[in-house]
Protein backbone atom coordinates (compact mmCIF):
# COMPACT_ATOMS: atom_id res chain seq x y z
CA UNK A 1 0.00 0.00 0.00
CA UNK A 2 2.84 2.34 0.89
CA UNK A 3 4.52 1.56 -2.46
CA UNK A 4 1.31 2.33 -4.37
CA UNK A 5 0.95 5.65 -2.56
CA UNK A 6 4.56 6.50 -3.42
CA UNK A 7 4.00 5.71 -7.12
CA UNK A 8 0.83 7.80 -7.22
CA UNK A 9 2.71 10.67 -5.61
CA UNK A 10 5.50 10.42 -8.20
CA UNK A 11 2.98 10.46 -11.05
CA UNK A 12 1.37 13.61 -9.64
CA UNK A 13 4.75 15.34 -9.23
CA UNK A 14 5.84 14.45 -12.76
CA UNK A 15 2.51 15.61 -14.11
CA UNK A 16 2.87 18.96 -12.36
CA UNK A 17 6.40 19.40 -13.74
CA UNK A 18 5.21 18.60 -17.25
CA UNK A 19 2.38 21.15 -17.01
CA UNK A 20 4.92 23.83 -16.06
CA UNK A 21 7.09 22.93 -19.04
CA UNK A 22 4.33 23.00 -21.66
CA UNK A 23 2.50 26.33 -22.05
CA UNK A 24 -1.17 25.83 -22.76
CA UNK A 25 -2.96 27.47 -25.69
CA UNK A 26 -4.35 30.33 -23.62
CA UNK A 27 -0.82 31.36 -22.63
CA UNK A 28 0.11 32.07 -26.25
CA UNK A 29 -1.43 35.55 -26.18
CA UNK A 30 0.85 38.15 -27.76
CA UNK A 31 -0.24 41.06 -25.55
CA UNK A 32 0.28 38.96 -22.41
CA UNK A 33 3.81 38.08 -23.50
CA UNK A 34 4.55 41.77 -24.09
CA UNK A 35 3.40 42.64 -20.58
CA UNK A 36 5.98 40.31 -19.02
CA UNK A 37 8.78 42.39 -20.58
CA UNK A 38 11.54 40.72 -18.57
CA UNK A 39 13.87 38.04 -19.89
CA UNK A 40 14.10 36.39 -16.49
CA UNK A 41 10.33 36.26 -16.07
CA UNK A 42 9.83 34.96 -19.61
CA UNK A 43 12.28 32.17 -18.85
CA UNK A 44 10.23 31.27 -15.78
CA UNK A 45 6.91 31.19 -17.62
CA UNK A 46 8.19 29.54 -20.81
CA UNK A 47 11.04 27.30 -19.59
CA UNK A 48 10.85 25.13 -22.72
CA UNK A 49 11.16 28.08 -25.13
CA UNK A 50 14.94 27.60 -25.70
CA UNK A 51 15.39 31.36 -25.81
CA UNK A 52 18.16 32.66 -28.08
CA UNK A 53 19.71 36.13 -27.82
CA UNK A 54 21.55 38.44 -30.19
CA UNK A 55 21.75 41.88 -31.79
CA UNK A 56 20.71 42.88 -35.29
CA UNK A 57 19.61 45.70 -37.58
CA UNK A 58 15.92 46.66 -37.60
CA UNK A 59 13.68 49.49 -38.86
CA UNK A 60 14.81 49.02 -42.47
CA UNK A 61 18.38 48.47 -41.33
CA UNK A 62 18.67 51.85 -39.60
CA UNK A 63 18.73 50.79 -35.93
CA UNK A 64 20.70 48.11 -34.09
CA UNK A 65 18.69 46.39 -31.37
CA UNK A 66 19.11 43.57 -28.89
CA UNK A 67 16.67 40.74 -29.44
CA UNK A 68 15.50 37.39 -28.12
CA UNK A 69 13.84 34.56 -30.00
CA UNK A 70 11.50 32.16 -28.20
CA UNK A 71 10.92 28.69 -29.62
CA UNK A 72 13.48 29.25 -32.42
CA UNK A 73 12.99 27.10 -35.51
CA UNK A 74 9.51 25.95 -34.45
CA UNK A 75 5.98 26.97 -35.45
CA UNK A 76 5.76 28.98 -32.21
CA UNK A 77 8.85 31.09 -32.91
CA UNK A 78 8.42 34.68 -31.72
CA UNK A 79 10.81 37.63 -31.86
CA UNK A 80 11.25 40.16 -29.05
CA UNK A 81 13.29 43.31 -29.71
CA UNK A 82 14.43 45.68 -26.99
CA UNK A 83 15.05 49.41 -26.70
CA UNK A 84 18.10 48.85 -24.51
CA UNK A 85 21.01 46.42 -24.38
CA UNK A 86 20.04 45.28 -20.89
CA UNK A 87 16.70 44.04 -22.30
CA UNK A 88 14.56 45.85 -19.75
CA UNK A 89 12.44 47.97 -22.14
CA UNK A 90 10.53 46.08 -24.79
CA UNK A 91 10.42 47.53 -28.30
CA UNK A 92 8.12 45.04 -30.01
CA UNK A 93 6.88 41.47 -30.29
CA UNK A 94 6.77 39.94 -33.77
CA UNK A 95 5.11 36.68 -34.84
CA UNK A 96 5.56 35.37 -38.38
CA UNK A 97 4.89 31.63 -38.23
CA UNK A 98 1.62 29.76 -38.10
CA UNK A 99 1.74 28.47 -34.56
CA UNK A 100 -0.36 29.00 -31.43
CA UNK A 101 0.33 32.71 -30.89
CA UNK A 102 -2.66 35.01 -31.31
CA UNK A 103 -3.88 38.44 -30.25
CA UNK A 104 -6.54 39.03 -27.62
CA UNK A 105 -9.03 39.44 -30.48
CA UNK A 106 -8.05 36.06 -31.90
CA UNK A 107 -5.96 37.26 -34.86
CA UNK A 108 -3.23 34.80 -35.78
CA UNK A 109 -1.08 33.90 -38.75
CA UNK A 110 -3.46 32.71 -41.45
CA UNK A 111 -6.45 34.82 -40.36
CA UNK A 112 -8.32 35.87 -43.50
CA UNK A 113 -9.00 39.36 -44.82
CA UNK A 114 -12.73 38.79 -44.31
CA UNK A 115 -12.19 37.83 -40.67
CA UNK A 116 -10.19 41.03 -40.12
CA UNK A 117 -13.06 43.07 -41.55
CA UNK A 118 -15.43 41.45 -39.07
CA UNK A 119 -13.12 42.01 -36.09
CA UNK A 120 -12.48 45.62 -37.11
CA UNK A 121 -16.18 46.32 -37.56
CA UNK A 122 -15.58 48.00 -40.90
CA UNK A 123 -13.31 48.34 -43.93
CA UNK A 124 -9.54 48.25 -43.77
CA UNK A 125 -6.85 49.39 -46.17
CA UNK A 126 -3.51 47.77 -46.93
CA UNK A 127 -0.24 48.72 -48.55
CA UNK A 128 1.20 47.17 -51.68
CA UNK A 129 3.45 44.12 -51.59
CA UNK A 130 7.14 43.62 -52.37
CA UNK A 131 8.81 46.02 -49.90
CA UNK A 132 9.76 46.04 -46.21
CA UNK A 133 6.25 46.90 -45.02
CA UNK A 134 4.42 45.11 -47.79
CA UNK A 135 0.82 44.25 -46.94
CA UNK A 136 0.74 46.48 -43.83
CA UNK A 137 -2.85 47.07 -42.70
CA UNK A 138 -4.42 50.43 -41.89
CA UNK A 139 -7.40 49.88 -39.57
CA UNK A 140 -9.10 52.89 -41.11
CA UNK A 141 -10.53 54.14 -37.79
CA UNK A 142 -12.17 50.81 -36.95
CA UNK A 143 -12.40 48.92 -33.65
CA UNK A 144 -8.77 47.77 -33.88
CA UNK A 145 -7.30 51.21 -34.58
CA UNK A 146 -6.19 51.57 -30.94
CA UNK A 147 -5.21 47.95 -30.40
CA UNK A 148 -1.41 48.52 -30.76
CA UNK A 149 -1.46 45.56 -33.11
CA UNK A 150 0.01 45.94 -36.59
CA UNK A 151 -0.89 43.33 -39.17
CA UNK A 152 0.72 42.39 -42.46
CA UNK A 153 -1.19 40.60 -45.20
CA UNK A 154 0.13 38.34 -47.94
CA UNK A 155 -1.75 37.06 -50.99
CA UNK A 156 -2.15 33.34 -51.58
CA UNK A 157 -2.58 34.04 -55.29
CA UNK A 158 -0.13 36.14 -57.33
CA UNK A 159 -1.30 39.79 -57.48
CA UNK A 160 -1.13 42.05 -60.57
CA UNK A 161 1.90 44.37 -60.84
CA UNK A 162 -0.10 47.39 -59.67
CA UNK A 163 -0.51 45.72 -56.27
CA UNK A 164 3.20 46.18 -55.51
CA UNK A 165 5.04 49.09 -53.89
CA UNK A 166 4.77 51.69 -51.13
CA UNK A 167 1.16 52.74 -51.70
CA UNK A 168 -2.32 52.14 -50.34
CA UNK A 169 -3.99 49.66 -52.67
CA UNK A 170 -7.26 50.58 -54.33
CA UNK A 171 -9.06 47.41 -55.36
CA UNK A 172 -12.54 46.05 -55.91
CA UNK A 173 -14.03 43.43 -53.60
CA UNK A 174 -13.71 40.90 -56.40
CA UNK A 175 -10.00 41.64 -56.87
CA UNK A 176 -9.36 41.30 -53.14
CA UNK A 177 -11.31 38.03 -53.03
CA UNK A 178 -9.19 36.71 -55.90
CA UNK A 179 -5.99 37.51 -53.97
CA UNK A 180 -7.11 35.40 -50.97
CA UNK A 181 -5.33 37.61 -48.43
CA UNK A 182 -4.12 36.09 -45.15
CA UNK A 183 -2.28 37.48 -42.13
CA UNK A 184 1.42 36.79 -42.62
CA UNK A 185 2.93 38.72 -39.68
CA UNK A 186 1.77 40.33 -36.44
CA UNK A 187 3.61 43.07 -34.54
CA UNK A 188 2.67 44.36 -31.10
CA UNK A 189 4.05 47.43 -29.37
CA UNK A 190 2.93 48.93 -26.11
CA UNK A 191 0.59 51.95 -26.11
CA UNK A 192 2.06 55.26 -27.35
CA UNK A 193 5.05 53.42 -28.80
CA UNK A 194 4.15 53.60 -32.50
CA UNK A 195 5.79 56.47 -34.30
CA UNK A 196 4.23 57.41 -37.62
CA UNK A 197 4.45 54.41 -39.93
CA UNK A 198 7.65 53.03 -38.38
CA UNK A 199 7.57 49.33 -37.57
Amino acid sequence: MRRISFLIGMVLVLGACKSKMQPTADRFIIEDLAEIASVEKINEIYPDARMEAGTGLFDEGTVERSYNVLYPGTENEVLLTWKDRDRTRLHHVRVGKKGQWKTQEGIQIGTTYEELLSLNGGPIQFYGFGWDYGGAVDWNGGKLADSNIRIFLAPVNEPPNRFYGDQIIEATEEEITDLDLRVSAIIYRKPNDFMSFSY
